[in-house]
């Protein structure tokens, strides 16, 4: 199901770069744009980024080539650190850097889709929480 909230300059980014994980790409990007109707998406950092206002919330990294990785933010400026991780730390995907941010390295379409909802469930989790 395609979201409605798909930008096409984003689109138009990815047509240039010809990532060769494009597919595992656009399925990450309906996953997150579909969890909520209030982010929405452009390049930023040289990957998609996913906001909601001014306030960035997920970034994808797309280099190297052979992974994509799932950055969970709260924006580009250094906030003052929470005393706990924002989400419970049940989620076997999340990959801690600190309290507020966390990435899910993905190495296939197989993996995405096998984790979808658990994927789908974090995205929505971090947006209430951050």
């Amino acid at each position: 199901m395609k979201s409605k909230l798909i930008n096409d300059e984003v689109t138009d980014f990815l047509d240039k770069i010809n990532h060769p994980m494009r597919a595992e790409i656009e399925y990450i990007r309906q996953l997150i744009l579909n969890s909520n109707s209030n982010l929405s998406e452009n390049i930023k950092w040289n990957g998609p980024n996913y906001f909601i206002g001014s306030e960035d919330r997920i970034t994808l990294r797309i280099n190297p080539l052979n992974q994509i990785q799932v950055i969970f933010h709260r924006g580009a400026k250094k906030k003052e650190q929470p005393k706990e991780k924002l989400l419970e730390d049940k989620y076997n995907l999340l990959t801690w850097k600190e309290n507020d941010r966390a990435i899910i390295t993905f190495k296939s379409l197989k993996e995405i889709e096998d984790n979808s909802e658990i994927f789908k469930e974090i995205v929505i989790k971090w947006i209430k929480a951050a």
